[in-house]
């Protein structure tokens, strides 16, 4: 599954580093489409033209203030992103609350960063999150998943599952889909690979490989989807080369 990819990535590791004005557009690039496409599928409503502009700071007439803060959040979370695999920081719970907090900031700082303390449910899935009394024992078992075995797995796979464990257990009441992707990128940063963008337009396939992953343990579509979207991202570097 990944010959092509590790192809592809060694072709572009040994491209680097890439002319600093490339390296800049191809960012500013990745993160808009990264941030229209993550809210898009959240049901966001904002085009990905009206996205830039709120990025740029200017208000969009007849959209709401949470639409545009679901932007400016996402953006900033990007930059913790990076700012973590810049410092090379090492995994742990409290990024994932962090990360969270800054998802919701504004929209719901109660929650923002909370694990729930309520029963949720995930329109349109079979799965049934857990209970709020089990989410700190199931985000610890992922903490120590992570240490463990994922250690071992390609980082696509690493960072395919990472996202759907997590969002599977649902931890938050609002933000699981958005923080779920900052995580996956993040895996994927740290081992150098442009960040990945889920496409609103998989949004049905992305659905349904995630509740095959939850309802049968079978996690091969997702991750066959992950890198796919990972592909692109690394034929889009090498396009500039």
């Amino acid at each position: 599954m990944f010959e092509q990819i590790d192809q592809k990535k060694a072709l572009l590791d040994a491209s680097r580093p890439l002319p600093k004005y490339t390296l800049s557009s191809l960012r500013e690039k990745l993160l808009l489409e990264w941030t229209y496409n993550t809210n898009a599928i959240e049901g966001n409503t904002l085009t990905i033209n009206e996205t830039k502009i709120v990025l740029e700071g200017i208000t969009v007439g007849g959209k709401t203030m949470r639409e545009h803060l679901e932007v400016i959040n996402h953006r900033d979370a990007i930059f913790y992103v990076e700012e973590i695999v810049q410092n090379k920081e090492p995994f742990s719970e409290w990024q994932i609350k962090n990360l969270h907090r800054l998802v919701l900031k504004g929209i719901d700082d109660e929650y923002a960063g909370v694990y729930r303390d309520q029963q949720v449910f995930i329109s349109g899935a079979k799965h049934r999150p857990p209970a709020p009394f089990l989410i700190k024992d199931q985000m610890e078992q992922l903490i120590n998943w992570y240490e463990q075995e994922a250690k071992q797995m390609h980082p696509v796979t690493r960072g395919a599952m990472l996202h759907a464990i997590f969002v599977g257990i649902h931890p938050f009441i609002d933000g699981n889909g958005r923080t779920s992707r900052l995580l996956l990128n993040l895996e994927l940063m740290k081992e150098g690979y442009p960040p990945v963008v889920i496409k609103v337009e998989n949004r049905l396939k992305y659905y349904e490989a995630l509740d095959k992953a939850h309802t049968q343990k079978d996690y091969d579509d997702f991750i066959q989807l992950v890198a796919n979207e990972a592909e692109d991202s690394l034929d889009l570097y090498l396009s500039t080369i």
